[in-house]
């Protein structure tokens, strides 16, 4: 099978293009630059694939003919602009990149003879937030505070129009929680933040440590959008799903760090980075009993495992460990579960 993926350069679509190829598929991939310090440059992953194309998805024209050159058998559209705090200063990108680079993403997958199966990734953040705590499922309102959070429900709205107004292949929409996981270098996310303090010498400063989110590892999670692909190939599944941890597995940002701090073996884990910061929910928890019950989802990594093997990704690559054996190391041990 031939996956195109869009964001591929990114975190999570580094980690997704290495668990398809590592399953035997053909992988292609449509995203910006990475970034110089990125996995996908420590582990050249450009080198693996069957097309590594540079393309900025607001541009739509471009965008249906890469896709047009590449005739995948499946589309997975990860590329966004995905931090919360960046899209409170480039709140335009923000909303160009997630919407419209959405829609340009829908319209090109129309242009596809090949095509099988396709699906969206939005995110947790696309409910209307309540601090609800005992989660929230697929059918609840969408919604969204911040910048990033509303572009995010507007893609996740408009794709749902898109699939209604039009025809289209088989295709779901994911939603998905915290992931975290090795190589993640996009600062203003929380496992990168510490692991730079950790490397600097300096004590990491919490903003909001009593925000409880749905940490995951990225495999699990990663693993669940896979699941959920094979039931649109097998038998044209539709719809949105919710990709989280069980709700007892939701923990607050300091429970990761003191954690992530204890295997790193650092003696003072963090303190409170006291100031005015831009709105970010305080409680976000998923509900993803539809994955569990129809796709037989089910996380493999607990909370505390998750940051373990997580810290002591960079543990090891910054004791002179391969980023790529590191990834191909964690992706194994996850099959063998």
């Amino acid at each position: 099978m031939h996956f195109l993926i869009t964001g591929h350069t990114g975190f999570k679509g580094t980690w997704l293009a290495l668990l398809l190829l590592e399953r035997g598929h053909r992988v292609s991939g449509i995203s910006l630059e990475p970034e110089s310090n990125s996995l996908f440059k420590k582990a050249n992953i450009g080198a693996m694939l069957d097309h590594d194309i540079r393309c900025d998805i607001r541009n739509s024209a471009n965008l249906e003919k890469h896709f047009a050159a590449v005739q995948p058998d499946v589309v997975i559209h990860l590329a966004a602009q995905s931090l919360v705090r960046d899209s409170y200063e480039y709140p335009i990108i923000t909303f160009e990149t997630n919407v419209i680079g959405t829609m340009n993403v829908l319209r090109a997958s129309q242009t596809l003879s090949e095509l099988q199966a396709q699906l969206i990734i939005t995110t947790d953040k696309v409910y209307k937030n309540t601090n609800k705590t005992s989660g929230y499922t697929e059918s609840e309102p969408l919604g969204g505070r911040d910048p990033y959070s509303a572009s995010k429900a507007m893609a996740d709205i408009g794709t749902q129009s898109w699939l209604s107004s039009f025809d289209n292949v088989p295709t779901a929409i994911a939603r998905a929680g915290n992931v975290i996981g090795g190589g993640d270098v996009c600062s203003n996310r929380l496992i990168p933040d510490l692991i730079q303090s950790y490397a600097s010498g300096l004590t990491p400063r919490l903003r909001a440590p009593n925000s409880v989110r749905p940490w995951q590892h990225v495999l699990d999670c990663l693993n669940g959008y896979l699941l959920l692909v094979d039931s649109i190939l097998a038998g044209g599944v539709t719809g949105e799903w919710n990709f989280g941890p069980i709700a007892s597995q939701s923990k607050s940002v300091s429970d990761v760090a003191d954690i992530a701090g204890r295997i790193w073996g650092v003696e003072k884990k963090w303190v409170f980075e006291a100031g005015s910061h831009p709105h970010e929910a305080e409680l976000l928890v998923l509900n993803s009993e539809k994955a569990r019950a129809e796709l037989g989802w089910l996380d493999r990594l607990n909370f505390e495992e998750s940051v373990e093997w997580t810290i002591n990704w960079y543990k090891n690559v910054q004791n002179g460990g391969s980023a790529l054996a590191e990834t191909l190391k964690n992706i194994r041990d996850f099959e063998s579960r």
